[in-house]
């Protein structure tokens, strides 16, 4: 009795299915791969018919919110040109926003790259090669992976903390980069002079920020102007930029009217200027999203095949 409530134990916390299902290309399961605040962090794993043993997180998120049900209406399909190509896809979930802000976010995902490097045996790929990608402030996210400094911790007790949280390539559509120069050199991009415009946007939560205060035992909104420019600076891909980070492919529409193509040029800049693989192909007269963008993820399937040996 005993021996059977360990196994129920390990079922519960290390593969909580919500639903499994195959559906002729993928075996779609979902599983924990980290916890905070009393709650679960959950990815759905997508398996090729023909794995080629290289495995790309699909970061969830729309104006940095993930829900499951965007997730099965958008983001099984748009899976669907890795999975035909051989890879192993991990839809990842990330705390949201108006509850969570960007570096929340941001935290959990380098905790799902450091999941899925653990369990790479398990998952049959390749732990030094691990890709990541996704759309608008998915594609932040991912880019901000992309450049941000290890957290692997070797002295951790916990055993998934002691491997890196680094990517080795990253391909995204229209991400936001850079909050401190937002459309134009200077631009900056904060709550306290543009609230009411981020609230109408819907990311007013994602971009006011929290940090907890150990003598009152409390998370305080961050209203010091500079502390709130570092804080800003720390979730901005363009102003992280060094020269271990993963080669970077974007596409972007020329008529983007949520987030500026001016946003890849600059990271382009920055990219260009210390000699880091990167590309990024400019869509004419492309808003923020196109019909059949999946054709387009053939693109990121190939910079993937390229960069993830």
């Amino acid at each position: 009795m005993q021996k059977l409530n360990i196994i129920i134990l390990i079922v519960l916390s290390l593969s909580t299915s919500i639903y499994s299902q195959e559906n002729g290309t993928n075996i779609q399961e979902e599983l924990i791969y980290g916890r905070k605040h009393g709650m679960a962090l959950t990815m759905a794993v997508l398996k090729p018919k023909k794995p080629n043993g290289k495995g790309i997180i699909s970061v969830v998120s729309g104006n940095w919110i993930s829900s499951h049900a965007h997730m099965k209406k958008y983001f099984l399909d748009a899976a669907k040109p890795f999975t035909d190509n051989g890879y192993t896809v991990f839809l990842t979930m990330h705390g949201s926003n108006p509850r969570f802000d960007i570096s929340e976010a941001a935290t959990d995902i380098k905790r799902a790259v450091q999941f899925v490097r653990y369990n790479a045996d398990k998952f049959n790929i390749d732990s030094d090669n691990i890709g990541i990608t996704g759309s608008s402030s998915g594609g932040h996210l991912s880019l901000l992976i992309g450049t941000s400094d290890d957290t692997k911790n070797i002295e951790s007790e916990d055993p998934v903390a002691r491997v890196s949280s680094k990517v080795q390539a990253v391909a995204v559509f229209y991400p936001p980069t850079d909050f401190l120069n937002w459309g134009q050199s200077g631009g900056y991009m904060n709550y306290l002079q543009y609230g009411d415009l981020l609230a109408q946007s819907g990311v007013l939560g994602a971009l006011k920020f929290n940090m907890f205060n150990e003598a009152k035992f409390v998370y305080e909104v961050v209203d010091n102007p500079e502390k709130l420019k570092e804080v800003s600076k720390s979730v901005s891909p363009a102003q992280l930029i060094t020269s271990d980070d993963a080669p970077t492919y974007i596409i972007h529409g020329d008529k983007d009217t949520t987030v500026p193509l001016q946003q890849s040029t600059i990271l382009q800049e920055k990219f260009d200027n210390i000699k880091l693989p990167f590309e990024l192909i400019i869509v004419p007269g492309a808003d923020h999203g196109w019909e059949n963008m999946n054709k387009d993820r053939l693109k990121f399937v190939k910079w993937f095949d390229k960069h993830l040996n």
